[in-house]
């Protein structure tokens, strides 16, 4: 389990652009903790059989096919190099984040409670808030 996502001094409070870095985050570890499949294909073994040693095995349709299958891909994280990203306007890590937790905000539009969950969950807030104001 994965706990504080977002969340800044202690919890105490959030961050909605930390929030979207750590669900990237998350979202990376989970495809690596997937594994990288080892089979004829994937080694690509016909391939190199058929390219033989020495041979070039960048325009194969197989390499075109499966290069990026095993990578991580992020619009968050910015890999050009230094020169590109200050064309592009020097957006930091931190900048994307907020940006897509503002997008997500705006666009997002969540499928309403069943019936009767609201009210369930204001009666328990209701009773904890007595419980902690005597």
């Amino acid at each position: 389990m994965i706990y504080g996502l977002g969340m800044v001094e202690s919890g105490m409070t959030m961050d909605l652009g930390l929030l979207v870095a750590d669900n990237e985050f998350v979202r990376m570890i989970r495809r690596m903790l997937d594994g990288v499949p080892v089979n004829d294909d994937s080694l690509a073994v016909d391939m190199i059989r058929k390219v033989g040693i020495g041979g070039e095995f960048v325009t194969n349709q197989h390499t075109y096919d499966n290069f990026r299958e095993n990578q991580v891909q992020s619009d968050l994280i910015d890999r050009n190099t230094r020169g590109v990203w200050k064309d592009a306007g020097a957006k930091d890590m931190h900048t994307r984040c907020n940006e897509a937790a503002k997008e997500i905000l705006a666009a997002h539009k969540p499928e309403p409670l069943p019936d009767g969950v609201a009210k369930t969950l204001r009666d328990i807030i209701t009773e904890a808030e007595k419980e902690f104001t005597g």
